[in-house]
């Protein structure tokens, strides 16, 4: 095999893209959102009957939005949400309050039950990773 022969400015270009990208990379893992805390419990989700009624932002409830309802999360708050059943992820804005049944940690609209395959089960073991605000960084 021929050896191949690199000047000494393509080893600084070379040795220049390395650290650029370790550098980017680094970079876009600190500035990404910033995972707050976690819960683990029982999650359903909202009949078709809610539709169009009130939620506690004052927003309708829409069945096609990524929404959820929290019993002590602020408004607004921003959720990934994991099925553990599956592993099938979405992420919701909390924008209602509840669930009003004590064993459940959330109430996920029909499009975020629906991501997560969970409409026949309708009641799944689910985590949530709560967004830190980035108001508040």
């Amino acid at each position: 095999m021929a050896e191949v022969q690199h000047s000494r400015n393509d080893i600084f270009v070379m040795r220049t893209l390395h650290w650029s990208s370790l550098i980017f990379l680094v970079l876009l893992i600190n500035c990404g959102p910033k995972i707050e805390s976690t819960e683990t419990g029982l999650a359903s989700y909202y009949a078709d009957f809610f539709q169009g009624r009130a939620t506690a932002s004052g927003i309708p409830y829409d069945t096609a939005a990524l929404t959820a309802a929290h019993r002590d999360l602020p408004l607004g708050t921003v959720i990934r949400v994991t099925n553990l059943e599956n592993n099938q992820q979405t992420t919701v804005t909390v924008n209602d309050r509840g669930p009003y049944n004590m064993k459940r940690i959330i109430d996920l609209s029909k499009k975020a039950a629906i991501e997560l395959d969970m409409i026949e089960e309708g009641v799944v073991e689910v985590k949530l990773e709560i967004y830190k605000e980035s108001s508040s960084e």
